[in-house]
């Protein structure tokens, strides 16, 4: 599939932007400027972006409790959702959500949801409203190997099937539900083996290469917009935090970490656009100082905000 050089240049800057967000929230967090969990994202870039890059502004995505990377790869705000870790009124979800609830909308961000494997139902949703008005927009779902087992998963998967929704499901098998080796809680050799008995196209992917995850969402879109039902994609990644910070990963072997690290999406992305002669190493390096000061920014824009007030605790909460 040939990409141009926008496309790339975007590809790029969202996974650094994730990567960096994700690490400053962590350095705040730890400053006890985040309340509540936190479920960090770095590591597993590639899959979001990869996603995203393929989908319209009015498609829609249903994340999860590990949603930033979603979010900001659907191109959600970077201030607004610093903002809302931070629980402020400026937050894109004024403060109310914080780091498990981020929604934009507008940019067809239906919610991270933070209830395991609850994003399937979801999305099924906008798909069916989507089939029944005869467009042609597509419904993301976002889940780990671990919500895979939950029966919202597979509820989902059949009922999709049946009316042949336009649903994506992607799966992101980064081994370990919560601290518990996916070879302990399957008997299946992957995850796509369990869905096959739906009827549904699958796909297992190299969730650390972007442009392979890229390729294959392309395919599956196309699937899907023509009218074929839904697709199934088990992206193979690996996440660098622990389940939630503060987590201390005594589950994973040191050797595990280095092997996927040397896979690294961001770095093995970067070197592969210099060689090629996509970018100069001065480009890129112009791309590593825009998201450095955006993030930076967004601090800046989090910290000087105002916290809601009290009289609006119950407004935008009930329908």
């Amino acid at each position: 599939m040939k990409i141009s050089k926008e496309k790339l240049q975007w590809m790029y800057k969202k996974m650094l932007e994730i990567r960096e967000f994700e690490e400053r929230a962590a350095m705040e967090y730890k400053k006890g400027k985040i309340p509540g969990s936190l479920h960090l994202y770095s590591g597993m870039e590639a899959v979001a972006v990869g996603v995203c890059a393929i989908l319209e502004r009015d498609d829609y995505v249903a994340s999860t409790h590990r949603g930033h990377g979603h979010c900001i790869a659907k191109n959600v705000d970077i201030k607004k959702m610093m903002a809302e870790l931070f629980g402020k009124s400026t937050g894109v979800c004024k403060g109310k959500g914080g780091s498990m609830h981020v929604a934009d909308f507008s940019k067809g961000m239906i919610g991270a949801i933070p209830i395991v494997g609850a994003g399937a139902p979801l999305a099924c949703g906008p798909a069916l409203m989507a089939k029944y008005k005869g467009t042609k927009q597509v419904s993301v779902t976002f889940f780990g190997d671990g919500a895979s087992n939950q029966g919202g998963v597979f509820e989902s998967l059949n009922l999709a099937a049946i009316w042949k929704l336009p649903v994506l499901f992607v799966c992101e098998n980064n081994l370990y539900a919560e601290s518990t080796p996916i070879l302990y809680n399957q008997i299946a050799t992957s995850i796509s083996e369990k869905v096959n008995g739906f009827g549904i196209p699958t796909k297992i992917v190299d969730g650390m290469n972007v442009l392979t995850v890229f390729e294959e969402t392309g395919k599956a879109i196309n699937h899907i917009r023509s009218g074929k039902g839904p697709f199934f994609i088990e992206c193979e990644t690996y996440r660098y935090r622990g389940h939630f910070e503060g987590d201390t990963q005594l589950y994973q072997l040191p050797q595990e970490m280095d092997m996927f690290k040397k896979r690294d999406c961001i770095s093995n992305f970067r070197e592969y656009l210099i060689q090629n002669n996509l970018f100069t190493e001065e480009e890129i390096s112009s791309i590593d100082v825009i998201v450095d000061r955006e993030i930076d920014e967004s601090v800046k824009f989090a910290e000087a905000s105002p916290y809601p007030n009290t009289e609006e605790t119950l407004t935008e909460v009930y329908s």
